[in-house]
C-alpha cells in the first residue's frame, strides 16, 4: 500500500540524484529552504535521507524537489514524527522550488509557505490564509521613516553603540550571543538551542547581517540567511533576540533598518531582485518593515 501510494504521488516524477538537483537549483533559482547545501546539510544534522526528484520534458529537467517521505526536505513534521522537533529553525520560510520558466507541474507533496514566484507553475496550490511578510524596498518607507531610523541609529553610537557584522563572531560565540538576548527578549528557549553551534557552523556560508552592542555588550542580534540564485537573492530573516533594558536605544529597530538597508545595497550593486522574507505575517512590527504577500500550500 505504501508503495502505490508513493507510486501515485510520485507520477510525472522521476528520481534523480542529488548533483541533478544542485544543476536544477542553480539553473532555474530557488530560497534558502531549497538550495543544495542547507538541505544536504541540515537533512544530514537530522540523520533524515533526502529523496530527490525531477519532472522532466523532452529529456530536460523542468524542476526538482528534495523531498522526506510525502513532505518537501526539511519539513517541521517529519522532524517531530522522528522526535527531532526543533532540532534547527528556519522559521517559516519562503520556499522557492526550481522550476522553469512557463512549466507546469503538479506537485503532490505536502509543502507551506510556497512562493508566489511559484504560483503560476504549479498546478492546484491553494492560497494559505497567511502570507508571507517581505521587506519593502528603501525607497517605499516614508521620509519621516528613514529620517527616525537615521537618528536612532546616530543616538544609539553616540552612546556607545557599535554595529559588527556576524561574521566576525565564532558559531560558538554566535549562538552564546542569540541564546542570550533570544531568552531576554522572549522569556522562552530558542528553538534549536541543543545543536545551535553545529547549525551555525553548517550554515556559516549563508550567514549574513551584523549585531549590535552597546559598551561592549551585545544588545541585538539576528540570524539571517542568504543564498543567491540566477535571477534574485532570497534572504531569510529568521528570528533574533534583544535586550529590553536597552530599548530607550531602539538597537533591534537599529538593526532592522542596517540590516534591510545593507542588503538592498549588496542586491543592487548586482542589479538582482531581493526577496528579504520576515517569513510568516503576523506581527504588527513587521507591517512596519514589510509588505505582504500571499503564500501557498499543497
Amino acid at each position: 500500500m505504501l508503495e502505490f501510494l508513493r507510486s501515485y504521488r510520485e507520477r510525472g516524477w522521476c528520481e534523480i540524484d542529488a548533483c541533478a538537483y544542485a544543476t536544477t537549483w542553480h539553473r532555474f533559482g530557488g530560497s534558502v529552504a531549497t538550495h543544495p547545501q542547507v538541505v544536504e546539510r541540515l537533512a544530514g544534522l537530522a540523520g533524515i535521507p533526502v529523496r530527490y526528484l525531477g519532472c522532466e520534458q523532452d529529456g530536460e529537467l523542468q524542476a526538482a524537489i528534495p523531498a522526506w517521505g510525502r513532505h518537501l526536505a526539511l519539513s517541521k513534521d517529519v522532524l517531530k514524527k522522528h522526535g527531532k522537533r526543533g532540532l534547527f529553525d528556519l522559521g517559516n520560510a519562503e520556499l522557492i522550488l526550481p522550476v522553469a520558466e512557463g512549466a507546469r507541474i503538479t506537485l503532490r507533496h505536502k509543502a507551506r509557505y510556497l512562493s508566489q514566484l511559484n504560483a503560476e507553475s504549479i498546478v492546484g496550490l491553494r492560497e494559505q490564509p497567511e502570507g508571507l511578510a517581505l521587506a519593502r524596498e528603501p525607497e517605499e518607507y516614508s521620509k519621516k521613516f528613514r529620517y527616525n531610523q537615521r537618528r536612532e541609529q546616530r543616538l544609539l553610537e553616540e552612546a556607545g553603540g557599535v554595529i559588527r557584522p556576524m561574521l566576525e563572531l565564532t558559531a560558538e560565540e554566535q549562538a552564546r550571543i542569540y541564546i542570550e538576548l533570544f531568552h531576554r527578549r522572549w522569556g522562552f528557549e530558542a528553538t534549536g538551542k541543543e545543536r545551535l553551534v553545529e547549525v551555525f557552523g553548517l550554515l556559516r556560508e549563508f550567514m549574513t547581517g551584523s549585531l549590535v552592542y552597546l559598551n561592549d555588550e551585545p544588545v541585538a542580534i539576528q540570524v539571517l540567511y542568504r543564498v543567491e540564485a540566477p535571477r534574485w537573492i532570497s534572504l531569510e530573516y529568521i528570528n533574533g533576540g534583544v535586550d529590553p533594558q536597552q530599548r530607550e536605544f531602539s538597537p533591534g529597530s537599529v538593526l532592522s533598518y542596517v540590516n534591510t538597508q545593507d542588503a538592498w545595497a549588496e542586491a543592487r550593486a548586482i542589479g538582482k531582485p531581493l526577496r528579504y522574507s520576515f517569513g510568516r505575517a503576523d506581527r504588527e512590527y513587521k507591517d512596519r518593515w514589510c509588505h505582504r504577500v500571499p503564500a501557498y500550500q499543497v
